[in-house]
């Protein structure tokens, strides 16, 4: 391959709908057109379908994200279509649309298929069905705590195909010190009048019990018992399935007395104005986070944050504002120094940690530094 040959990449994920894998999709394939490769991706569809297709890529419709028997009869297919569109990188960024992938890129000659990649987004549970994420010619980890966690859990895997491309924020559209307009303060509150006045902590994050947020209610009761004027947000949406769990979080706000002091935004559009009104934004995930980008976000725009010290948003911390971390399993000490904090805030440093444009520089340098690999056979 030559230096200057332009690339045609696949990238295939379950949905478009919202979320960070599908903003880090969005962000990729647009890097690619900038560049002037081709930039495909193929997933079931979704309310980002609209935006990827204007930034110049590429959408095919297909339910390869679906858990049913019935997606493994797309794997002939999907081979045609590798072939027709002259794919030379196919980018796995779920385990099914991972394992449809794998089982069509092996049937191919191994001298003209395009390369596999992989991206680990999480710490999923151990087991066959997951271990295909580390099948790859080249497997993308978005912290040095999910490359960890593979080598530990994977000890097959080797090390030299992993890379590590931490997930990055736009500095432009989360500048340090941006506060939204004052419009949308005054319908914020006036949508949530209790906040007016009050030192807001948020927990952003769907409604899920691994997110904390019953940590996150016992902590605003104890701030409260220290006479801390505090007013919590939990800033998350809940699917079909979360339903029970999230009226559970209503009865326990109601039954500890806190109707006055905690507001449910329900799922939002505009997380980052509410991060950037925040006093301290908060991530109490009881399983440690592959990344924890949120964290970054609210950091980026100079809001101090603090979370369990474990995982990606542990290490995001101790990179940029380890006045932050809080001691896990010890509420007691976490409620103290999140007391301090916002009493006595240590300033967020100004600095483009983890920026977007690494993190897209180095994915697309390993599309094509893959592409010019010498290939090594069947898999």
């Amino acid at each position: 391959m030559t230096e200057n040959k332009k690339l045609t990449v696949l990238q295939l994920l379950p949905a478009l709908e919202s979320g960070g894998v599908e903003r880090g999709t969005l962000e990729v394939a647009q890097a690619l057109v900038e560049r002037g490769h081709r930039a495909l991706v193929m997933s079931a569809g979704g309310r980002l379908v609209a935006p990827l297709v204007a930034l110049g890529a590429e959408h095919a419709a297909w339910p390869i994200g679906a858990k049913s028997f019935k997606t493994l009869f797309l794997v002939r297919s999907l081979r045609r279509f590798l072939a027709e569109q002259k794919v030379d990188i196919v980018h796995a960024r779920s385990r099914v649309p991972a394992w449809i992938a794998w089982l069509a890129w092996r049937g191919m000659n191994p001298a003209t298929r395009p390369r596999f990649v992989t991206t680990v987004h999480g710490m999923y549970g151990v087991n066959r069905y997951s271990r295909i994420m580390t099948r790859g010619e080249a497997v993308i980890a978005v912290s040095d705590t999910v490359r960890d966690y593979v080598l530990r859990e994977y000890p097959d895997t080797p090390a030299a195909r992993i890379q590590v491309i931490h997930r990055g924020v736009d500095a432009n559209a989360y500048p340090y010190g941006w506060k939204p307009d004052p419009a949308w303060q005054s319908a914020f509150l006036a949508q949530f009048p209790n906040a007016t006045g009050k030192l807001i902590l948020t927990l952003p994050g769907r409604i899920t019990r691994l997110k904390g947020h019953e940590d996150f209610i016992e902590l605003i009761a104890r701030l409260k018992r220290r006479g801390l004027g505090v007013h919590g947000l939990i800033a998350g949406g809940a699917s079909a399935s979360k339903q029970r769990y999230l009226q559970k979080l209503y009865y326990r706000v109601r039954s500890t007395g806190l109707d006055a002091d905690i507001s449910f935004t329900g799922q939002r559009d505009d997380l980052k104005n509410i991060l950037a009104i925040s006093s301290l934004v908060l991530s109490l995930s009881t399983q440690p986070e592959s990344f924890g980008r949120t964290t970054l976000e609210a950091l980026r725009l100079g809001v101090p944050t603090a979370g369990f010290d474990h995982g990606g948003v542990g290490e995001i911390l101790r990179s940029i504002y380890p006045a932050g971390l809080l001691p896990l399993d010890r509420l007691d000490d976490a409620c103290q120094r999140i007391a301090q904090l916002l009493q006595q805030p240590d300033p967020v440093p100004a600095g483009e940690f983890f920026p977007l444009h690494a993190m897209l520089d180095q994915t697309v340098g390993l599309y094509e530094q893959l592409a010019r690999a010498p290939r090594q056979g069947r898999q």
